[in-house]
């Protein structure tokens, strides 16, 4: 009974206290919201305490997809403009770099391609002329004549690697830093041992190469998915230059060219298909390597294509079809003009070679082999080819 009494006492004290917390909150109110000045003898004044919240903007609020809403909205919260300027100009950059690399359909995109397309060039050239013009008219619109009087041209495109079209082209812009940069460490590495190679009187090392270049690939698998690598190799790795070098004029398709290349890289892949030194078993192991690499290109190309790939192998051949183009005669003369050049070649070097003559019996004889040659070579070309042939070779 006693521990109840007091448990009542102490029910009812609490509600008195609570009671009283009350009354005292709102007295402490009601002096907040207002405050007492006197302004003359007798005369009260009540002020109201206005409370300004300050206004935190967000970019989210300011930023829009539209550019004029977007100006609007910067110079509603006061935005220099000079700094409307830059931030648009730099906005409408990057819109345009992003445009650039993803709509503009580069030369290296054909990689499969060993001579470039002159459509192709004379496209991209246009869409980019296209989209410079797009980009300062909307610049003009948006801020008014002037706003190139500073320089915020769009930077150059990068020569060399470039990661453009729709593989390569949406990479982030961080990620294709880390390519730019990581391409030109490896060729930097190349450059720097090569050049130590050669000051100390040494032979290059393949496998040094070969090295470095499978160390750039380690770094591009951190960023590029298989997609991106696979593209990347097929536009920039020494295999596929080497490729289109050899299949050149040749019209191969993407496909035939990407089945090329993955055979072509792990054989290329190898250092000793390069070794040019004394051991006997690297030397074998080079020999088998050419062999592979020979026997995946007839099974590749058949027997037709294959004859052409052996030709464009030869220096004698290359030479002769440049010569060709460059007098713009006939595509037939071609294999008539590399007969006559590959003879006089073989004979030029029987010459130099024949020990049982004398120097000036062999300098008569080399001239007599190129006067021959140039005979065969006006028959085949024509008075005015065959003069535009003497200019050149006189220069």
């Amino acid at each position: 009974m006693r521990s109840r009494a007091w448990i009542i006492i102490l029910l009812g004290l609490n509600v008195l206290l609570f009671g009283a917390w009350l009354v005292a909150r709102h007295t402490s109110a009601k002096a907040a919201d207002a405050t007492v000045t006197t302004n003359a003898p007798g005369e009260t004044l009540y002020r109201t305490n206005v409370v300004v919240r300050r206004q935190n903007f967000t970019w989210e609020e300011v930023e829009s997809v539209d550019y004029v809403t977007y100006i609007k909205n910067l110079r509603s919260i006061g935005c220099p403009e000079k700094t409307i300027r830059d931030i648009i100009v730099a906005d409408v950059n990057q819109l345009y770099s992003h445009r650039r690399v993803t709509e503009v359909v580069a030369p290296e995109q054909q990689w499969w391609r060993s001579d470039p397309n002159p459509e192709l060039i004379d496209q991209a050239a246009a869409k980019v002329k296209e989209l410079e013009t797009e980009r300062k008219t909307l610049l003009t619109k948006l801020l008014g004549p002037g706003w190139d009087t500073e320089s915020n041209a769009l930077p150059p495109a990068r020569t060399g690697v470039s990661l453009t079209g729709p593989i390569l082209g949406d990479i982030a812009p961080a990620a294709k830093q880390f390519v730019y940069d990581a391409a030109v460490r490896a060729q930097q590495r190349i450059d720097s041992y090569q050049e130590a190679q050669r000051q100390a009187d040494k032979p290059i090392d393949p496998r040094e190469i070969a090295k470095i270049r499978q160390d750039l690939r380690d770094e591009l698998a951190k960023v590029l998915n298989q997609q991106q690598m696979e593209e990347y190799q097929l536009r920039y790795s020494p295999t596929a230059n080497q490729l289109r070098d050899e299949l050149h004029g040749m019209d191969l398709n993407p496909d035939e060219f990407r089945a090329l290349y993955k055979e072509r890289d792990q054989i290329s892949n190898d250092p000793d298909l390069y070794y040019a030194g004394d051991d006997a078993t690297r030397l074998q192991h080079r020999a088998q390597l050419e062999a592979q690499r020979d026997d995946t290109m007839r099974r590749a190309l058949g027997g037709e294509r294959y004859a052409v790939y052996e030709l464009n192998r030869d220096p004698v051949f290359r030479q002769s079809k440049a010569t060709a183009e460059r007098l713009n005669v006939p595509a037939e003369s071609i294999i008539p003009i590399y007969q006559i050049n590959r003879l006089t070649q073989s004979e030029l070097e029987r010459i130099r070679s024949d020990d049982t003559m004398t120097n000036e019996e062999k300098v008569e004889a080399l001239a007599a082999a190129q006067v021959e040659q140039q005979k065969s070579l006006e028959k085949i070309l024509g008075p005015e080819a065959f003069q535009r042939w003497l200019e050149t070779q006189n220069k």
